[in-house]
């Protein structure tokens, strides 16, 4: 007899935003998993293997294999009142176990008693017959399509019916063939899908995944996503090697449509070749941004008057979706050429005063005032790096470009395309004969927006990028701005990443406290109601130092205790930090390290044990106090290691550092085997407790060792 079958749901709606597409299956998957193990009706370790969750611009798609078609049966013991308890001194029933009795339906003779941990008490056993699955699922898949999690959602019957990002108009629901009966927001389920909303039918009828796939193919919808992007990726080579040519690289965009079209195909179209004297960068963020064209290039990199449309059609054989995408692109070519000539009237700079009206935040003041603030901080960054690669020239012109860094925001070019902030600056800086240094660095100064983005590309770039996260930093932590969960308006987040990066990945010397403490300063003389307390940088510190915790871990492959470790020494200076990492990691499993390490690691334990006490007080070492051998040859061990140590860690060569370090492990090893610290004689007591202290001080500050775990590496 068949036991198992194949669960398909479909939620058919109107179309959803392809932004959200992706993610709200991944959440599909979740839930229904949940929902299928909780009810019985699959295995939790077969759960990734059996369901599948997949979308398209109208649909959601669930498809769960190896459902059984009936809940097994079950037999569960429900623990009542304590044997002592139900039972009195002649073994009879108390009015305890008759309570129990009642409340489980079950005759107080067939109650058991089970041992447990705390004693013996009174139980039932009772049997649960299990359901057929189409009615556990008939309650279950509602509940399923209302916990699916939307940035916004709405109702479109009555105001207590169930929300969703767009309204429902179907809902097949199929178990082996069978429909599962419910409604949701006045939808009764059924076994009917839709195919293309003007190419295909509709009340198609489906009995399995298999059946519903080739159906819907039929009626021209791919409703898997993976199958739409091949689609799309073999028809733009296809047309693109033809001529010798290729699309811009877009990752991004192909993935929109992508989950933008059920039955994409892609086409070409031209446009007039004059439109190639506009900066690459405007011509491509017209196409994508608002048509979500992709670009073609030669194969020198170069644009050429061409574009690629995917559609929501098989084809175009008359050309006329190609003659209106091209008419279309040739009036937004002609409002970027009008907004590009018309802000090139007047001098980057004399867009400074309109920055006054725009607001960057009620309590910061507007847009005005972060460039002030910003052009000291870059200043002072200028002057920290000065004989370090900057010049006298590179100080001034991290100025001027912080000066110029924010005036594209008033511009009719970035008001169209306000991704274009940052690169309309740049590209108008260098049109207007601003040395190329600075125009790259109004260009760059955003950057980098992740962890795997491209850095500023020259010095003054990054200065003026550290400026610009800086003040962003100090001025939202001031005001009580702090990222919360996944609230982040500010983006305070990504700009600490991005100190971070542009720190390690050039290498600047640089103090992340004097950083923040000159950003205080900065928007205490340009907005001197706000007061930045030394808690505040501190709390600014500690959010910048959680970042580089995530960089070293996820970007530089650190685990989580060579981290903190490292971090318990002392951080201030990330290339430092860094390099002192990099040399815990190679030496960590090494023959004597990893032991020391522990021993460290024992050190804090009794140092802690003995905090508070009479112990605390004594700092220095008295020699005279050291009456074993292992403590006297520990002490000299460490002085000349000590030493040897010192001279390392000025060259900063940590690792060499770290393996002089190790040296001490057969001292501190025959200490420990030898002499006991917690003797009664309480001035010997606290002197071997000093002799430790020092040597978890001086011997931890390129790492505190006993934050090290002691596992193996893998």
């Amino acid at each position: 007899m068949k036991t198992t079958g194949e669960l398909l749901l479909e939620i058919g709606c109107e179309e959803i935003p392809a932004g959200m597409i992706a993610r709200a299956t991944a959440e599909l998957k979740e839930l229904l998993s949940k929902h299928l193990v909780t009810s019985r009706l699959v295995d939790e370790p077969t759960v990734d293997d059996s369901i599948e969750a997949f979308g398209a611009p109208r649909r959601l798609v669930a498809i769960a294999k190896n459902v059984r078609l009936r809940q097994e049966d079950m037999t569960r013991e429900i623990v009542g009142p304590p044997k002592a308890v139900a039972c009195d001194s002649q073994g009879k029933p108390t009015r305890a176990a008759l309570s129990f009795s009642e409340k489980q339906s079950i005759p107080v003779e067939k109650l058991l008693v089970i041992s447990t941990p705390k004693g013996e008490y009174l139980a039932a056993r009772q049997s649960i017959a299990g359901e057929a699955a189409r009615e556990v699922l008939a309650r279950a898949l509602p509940e399923c399509i209302r916990e699916i999690s939307w940035p916004r959602s709405m109702y479109w019957t009555t105001a207590d019916s169930p929300r969703f990002i767009r309204p429902i108009r179907w809902i097949a629901a199929v178990l082996d063939g069978a429909t599962i009966p419910f409604s949701f927001a006045d939808v009764h389920s059924g076994n009917r899908t839709d195919g293309h909303r003007f190419l295909g039918k509709s009340g198609i009828p489906v009995t399995s995944s298999r059946d519903y796939e080739l159906k819907l193919k039929k009626n021209f919808v791919l409703c898997r996503p993976d199958e739409r992007r091949k689609k799309i990726e073999e028809e733009i080579r296809s047309l693109t090697s033809r001529r010798s040519l290729r699309a811009h690289d877009d990752p991004e965009l192909l993935n929109l449509v992508t989950y933008l079209n059920e039955y994409p195909t892609v086409i070409s179209g031209d446009f007039d070749p004059a439109y190639l004297q506009l900066p690459d960068e405007i011509l491509i963020t017209v196409m994508r941004g608002h048509q979500k064209y992709f670009a073609v290039e030669k194969r020198s990199g170069e644009l050429a008057p061409h574009f690629l449309a995917v559609i929501n059609l098989p084809h175009d054989s008359k050309g006329l979706v190609r003659a209106g995408h091209e008419r279309v692109l040739r009036a937004r070519f002609a409002d970027a050429r009008f907004f590009w000539d018309s802000d090139q009237k007047c001098k980057l700079e004399a867009y400074l005063p309109k920055l006054a009206t725009v607001t960057y935040e009620r309590r910061l003041g507007s847009y005005g005032d972060k460039v002030e603030r910003a052009r000291t901080l870059a200043r002072w960054l200028a002057e920290q790096w000065f004989n370090r690669g900057m010049t006298q020239a590179d100080v001034a012109g991290s100025d001027r470009a912080a000066e110029l860094a924010k005036c594209d925001l008033v511009t009719e070019m970035v008001r169209e395309f306000p991704e274009l902030q940052g690169v309309v600056g740049g590209l108008y800086a260098r049109a207007q004969g601003e040395p190329e240094s600075i125009a790259w660095a109004v260009y760059d100064h955003y950057k980098p927006l992740g962890l795997d983005e491209p850095l500023p590309r020259n010095l003054i770039g990054c200065t003026v990028a550290l400026a610009d996260k800086l003040d962003s930093l100090v001025a939202c932590f001031g005001v009580g701005i702090v990222p919360t969960g996944s609230s982040d308006p500010f983006a305070l987040r990504r700009a600490a990443t991005g100190i971070v990066k542009i720190i390690l990945e050039r290498r600047l010397p640089v103090s992340l406290s004097a950083m923040i403490s000159a950003a205080a300063k900065a928007l205490q003389e340009h907005a001197p109601r706000i007061d930045v307390s030394s808690q505040i940088e501190q709390q600014t510190l500690e959010f910048v130092l959680d970042r580089a915790r995530f960089y070293f871990r996820e970007k530089a492959g650190f685990s989580y205790d060579e981290i903190n470790a490292v971090f318990a020494a002392g951080a201030d200076d990330l290339c430092d930090a860094a390099d002192r990492i990099a040399a815990v990691k190679a030496i960590r499993y090494s023959k004597d390290f990893a032991p020391l390490a522990a021993s460290f690691k024992r050190i804090r334990n009794i140092l802690e044990k003995s905090a508070g006490k009479d112990d605390k007080g004594q700092v220095a070492v008295r020699p005279d106090l050291l009456k074993e051998k292992a403590e006297v040859d520990l002490q000299a061990a460490a002085q000349k290691i000590r030493e040897e140590v010192a001279v390392r860690k000025k060259d900063r060569n940590y690792k060499s550092a770290l393996e002089g370090i190790s040296k001490l492990r057969p001292s501190v090893d025959k200490f420990f085997d030898g002499v006991l610290v917690m003797v009664e004689d309480r001035d010997v007591r606290k002197n071997r407790i000093a002799l430790l202290a020092s040597l978890l001080k001086e011997f931890s500050t390129i790492a505190d060792f006993s934050e090290l775990g002691a596992d193996e590496p893998k």
